[in-house]
């Protein structure tokens, strides 16, 4: 195996991981989740329009023919989070030591790398998309 490939992988596996742990905590109503999407002013639709945009992120990225989307899209979900955390929430969450935070950061890093490595597949996605618009 290339080692693009495995670090593709491995990347996509991290990154997916931890958007699907994060889906239970959302579509049950956790008390931390709810609390943490009150503070935002969006409880409880947004927090399930972010779970179901985790969920799909994290079944794009694990289908290597949709790994560039689920990055793309990836990177503009934890780029959400993460302006969340800096301007609402705060780094640290109910004393979880920026836990949240830190997790928020390592998919965006993991979905920018997976974007670069499959920037390719993006590109062939990108001129589809233009090709199929055209009149």
């Amino acid at each position: 195996m290339k080692a693009k490939t495995l670090i593709s992988w491995l990347l996509r596996i991290a990154a997916s991981a931890i958007l699907l742990q994060t889906l239970y905590f959302k579509f049950t109503g956790n008390p931390e989740s709810v609390e943490l999407f009150t503070k935002l002013g969006v409880e409880p639709w947004g927090r399930y329009f972010t779970g179901s945009i985790e969920l799909i992120v994290g079944i794009l990225l694990l289908i290597p023919s949709t790994a560039f989307a689920g990055s793309f899209l990836g990177i503009g979900l934890m780029a959400g989070a993460i302006l969340s955390h800096l301007t609402v929430i705060g780094i640290e969450s109910r004393g979880d030591g920026g836990q949240l935070f830190m997790l928020a950061i390592t998919v965006l890093i993991s979905c920018l790398i997976i974007a670069v490595l499959h920037r390719k597949e993006g590109a062939l996605l990108f001129n589809k998309l233009i090709k199929k618009n055209k009149y």
